[in-house]
C-alpha cells in the first residue's frame, strides 16, 4: 500500500458516503455562475469597449477560463454530474471551451494523483523544486503573462508533459493507459483542435473582422497570458516548497482565506470552485468540490490533518524565497 492508500483511509466508507454524493444542482450552478461571469464580462467589455476595460475583461476572462478548467477537472474525476453521459457533456464542453482536451488530462491528471512528486508525476516540472531563489518564479510569471509558455502549457494537456525537473524524465503519459482511453483521447484531441480551428473561420462569417479581432482581444489573448500565470501560481503554490513528499497530508497544502477583499480576489483567480481544499482533495478525490469544506471540518474535528491550513501569503513568501531560507511548511 502506497502513501496515498493509506492516507486515504482516514476516515470509514460511513464517513465518506455522504461526502461523495453528487448534487446535480450545486455542480449546475457552478458550471452557470462561470459562464455568466464570462457572458457578464463580455457584454460589459463591449458595450463599453475602451483600452483600460477590455484589459480588465482579459484578466476576468483568463480566471474564468482557469474556473472552467477547474470544473474539468471535476468532470475528470466524474464528479460533476451524476449521469455519466451529462458528466462528459458539461466536462468536455469546458475544457473545450479554455482550449484542453478532458480525456487525455484525465488520464494525466491519474499520474499525477497516483505519483505526487514522484518520478511518474506529470506535474513535477511544475510545481517541483520550490524555493528556487526570489526572482526564479516571478521570471517564470512574467515569461508566462508574455505567451511565450502556452504552447508548453497546452502540450500538457495533449499528453506532452514537460519533463520532470528533478530526473529529466519526459512523460508519455497515453503511451501507459489503456488502447481504448488511449483512443477515446486522440479522438477528443482532434475535436477540440477542430473547434478552435473552425471558430475564428464562423465567428468572421457572421460578424466579420471586428467580431474577429474581439474574439482574438477577448478569449485568445487571456488563454495565452492569464491562463498560463494562474495555471503556474495555483500549482506551486498547492504543492510548492514543502518539505516531506512522503504523505498528500504533507505534500500538498490547503489554504485559509477570510472575508477581506484581498482573499475574495485570491479565491475568485486562484482558487474557484473550493479547490484551495487542495490536501482534503488529494486524500479522496471522490468528493465534489462543494463539499470540501465539510470533509475539511470532520479531519479537523477528528485531529487527523498534519497542519492547519495556513494563509496564502505565508505560502507566497515561501515559494517565492531563496533556497538557504527554506522553513518547514
Amino acid at each position: 500500500m502506497n502513501a496515498n492508500e493509506r492516507a486515504g483511509r482516514l476516515l470509514s466508507a460511513d464517513e465518506l458516503a455522504p461526502l461523495t454524493q453528487i448534487a446535480n444542482w450545486r455542480a449546475a450552478a457552478s458550471v452557470l455562475l462561470t459562464w455568466g461571469v464570462v457572458a457578464a464580462t463580455l457584454a460589459v467589455a463591449f458595450a463599453f469597449w475602451s483600452w483600460p476595460i477590455a484589459l480588465v475583461a482579459i484578466v476576468i476572462i483568463g480566471a474564468q477560463q482557469h474556473a472552467l478548467f477547474i470544473l474539468s477537472h471535476e468532470a475528470a474525476h466524474f464528479r460533476l454530474f451524476e449521469r455519466r453521459w451529462l458528466n462528459e457533456l458539461v466536462g468536455r464542453a469546458c475544457a473545450s471551451a479554455a482550449g484542453l482536451s478532458l480525456c487525455t488530462y484525465r488520464v494525466i491528471h491519474r499520474l499525477h494523483h497516483n505519483h505526487l512528486y514522484g518520478p511518474k508525476d506529470p506535474d513535477m516540472a511544475l510545481h517541483g523544486g520550490y524555493p528556487r531563489g526570489k526572482w526564479y518564479l516571478a521570471r517564470k510569471l512574467i515569461k508566462d503573462l508574455s505567451g511565450l509558455t502556452a504552447i508548453k502549457g497546452y502540450r500538457y494537456f495533449y499528453g506532452k508533459p514537460a519533463a520532470n525537473t528533478a530526473n529529466g524524465e519526459v512523460q508519455q503519459p497515453l503511451a501507459g493507459t489503456t488502447p481504448a482511453l488511449r483512443a477515446e483521447a486522440r479522438v477528443d484531441q482532434k475535436m477540440v483542435i477542430a473547434l478552435h480551428l473552425a471558430l475564428p473561420a464562423g465567428i468572421a462569417a457572421v460578424g466579420g473582422l471586428h467580431a474577429l479581432a474581439l474574439y482574438g482581444w477577448l478569449w485568445i489573448v487571456p488563454a495565452l497570458t492569464v491562463l498560463q500565470v494562474i495555471q503556474r501560481l495555483r500549482a506551486v503554490c498547492e504543492h510548492g516548497a514543502v518539505d516531506d513528499l512522503s504523505s498528500p497530508l504533507t505534500a500538498a497544502r490547503t489554504h485559509r482565506f477570510g472575508y477581506r477583499a484581498a482573499d475574495a480576489l485570491a479565491r475568485f483567480a486562484l482558487f474557484p470552485h473550493h479547490v484551495y481544499y487542495h490536501v482534503e482533495h488529494h486524500l479522496y478525490p471522490a468528493v465534489p468540490h462543494y463539499r470540501l469544506a465539510q470533509l475539511h471540518a470532520l479531519l479537523a474535528r477528528r485531529g487527523l490533518l498534519v497542519r492547519e491550513p495556513g494563509p496564502l501569503g505565508s505560502t507566497l513568501r515561501r515559494v517565492f524565497a531563496e533556497r538557504a531560507s527554506r522553513a518547514a511548511s
